[in-house]
């Protein structure tokens, strides 16, 4: 698993690599923003021009990676849908290099995160991800994970019993659980269409501008996935709670795709995929001094008690929803 792999990274150095990329001058001020991964920090130059520098962990991504990310950024802009763009620098690219470390920068843009209150904006929400859906079909990203069971979180699964992060009380029950949900899951994902899709497509990463209406941000964890991975988050509870919610952003997504409405049937199995592919991601964190001060108890017995017994419950949820 992942050390401290950015216990070199200084204020001093990350606008030193700034800098030398840009031939702009920046002040001292380094404000950083959250982010579970990556290191982000709002950076401002001379003329009091405020920018953001997402310095990628070492090891997460490869470079053709991150610049499926950046292509699939740079179409969604060609085809005028609202996104953060990264900026190019003076090595005629998006990403630059500095020591051991890969970044990217971007202008500044915030606004309010995403709130829904009414039928209006389930439609709004669904037009802007059928809108990117639909660049995201015309296109591959050839070295970007393929969302599925096998595809990634098997791969997942591999890591977390690889290592020593789950003690031996719990290592066996955690692997069991995982593999009934696979059993489950694999078979249904075969003939679905999967695009390019945002990937991490929750309310915190939809926001809304004054006059400019809303913008999606934070496309790190892009993906080839089926469809609906970018809808299932937004819903205000489980599938059979959402309904009405659902259908108003599914007819918003109409406006600019079809859907395959037999994709709903994943949404539980993407759901624990979820689940396991967000525990692999802290582990990889595990030994971060950034990741242990606010997460002391990652790692303790009852965290991995209480993890097994939250994918038992998605278990049973995945077969109850196989049934309706």
């Amino acid at each position: 698993m992942v050390s401290n792999c950015f216990e070199d990274l200084t204020p001093h150095m990350l606008i030193d690599g700034v800098e030398s990329f840009t031939g702009l001058r920046f002040t001292g001020h380094t404000n950083p923003m959250a982010s579970y991964i990556n290191r982000v920090y709002e950076i401002e130059t001379e003329d009091q021009v405020k920018m953001i520098v997402k310095y990628y962990r070492p090891g997460r991504w490869t470079s053709d990676a991150i610049f499926d990310e950046h292509d699939f950024i740079m179409d969604c802009v060609d085809d005028e849908i609202p996104v953060v763009a990264p900026i190019e620098l003076n090595n005629e690219s998006t990403l630059g290099f500095w020591d051991k470390y890969t970044f990217a920068l971007y202008p500044k843009k915030s606004g309010p995160m995403l709130e829904i209150n009414s039928d209006e904006e389930w439609l709004r929400v669904g037009e802007l991800i059928g809108r990117i859906h639909s660049t995201g079909a015309k296109f591959h990203a050839e070295n970007r994970i393929n969302l599925d069971p096998e595809g990634s979180t098997e791969l997942f699964l591999n890591n977390l019993m690889s290592g020593d992060l789950i003690n031996d009380g719990n290592k066996r029950a955690f692997e069991d659980v995982c593999l009934k949900i696979l059993k489950v899951i694999k078979p249904l994902f075969g003939d679905f269409e999967k695009i390019r899709i945002h990937g991490d497509c929750h309310r915190g990463n939809i926001i809304h501008r004054p006059g400019e209406g809303l913008m999606i941000i934070d496309f790190d964890d892009m993906a080839t996935a089926v469809p609906v991975q970018d809808l299932w988050m937004l819903l205000p509870g489980r599938l059979e709670q959402s309904r009405r919610e659902l259908n108003l952003m599914l007819e918003g997504y109409g406006t600019f795709r079809d859907f395959d409405h037999r994709s709903l049937k994943l949404i539980e199995p993407l759901r624990a995929m979820r689940n396991i592919y967000f525990i692999e991601w802290c582990g990889q964190q595990s030994l971060d001094h950034h990741f242990k001060r606010i997460n002391p108890d990652w790692g303790s017995d009852i965290f991995w008690r209480n993890e097994i017994n939250d994918l038992n419950v998605q278990y049973q949820e995945i077969l109850d929803a196989l049934k309706t």
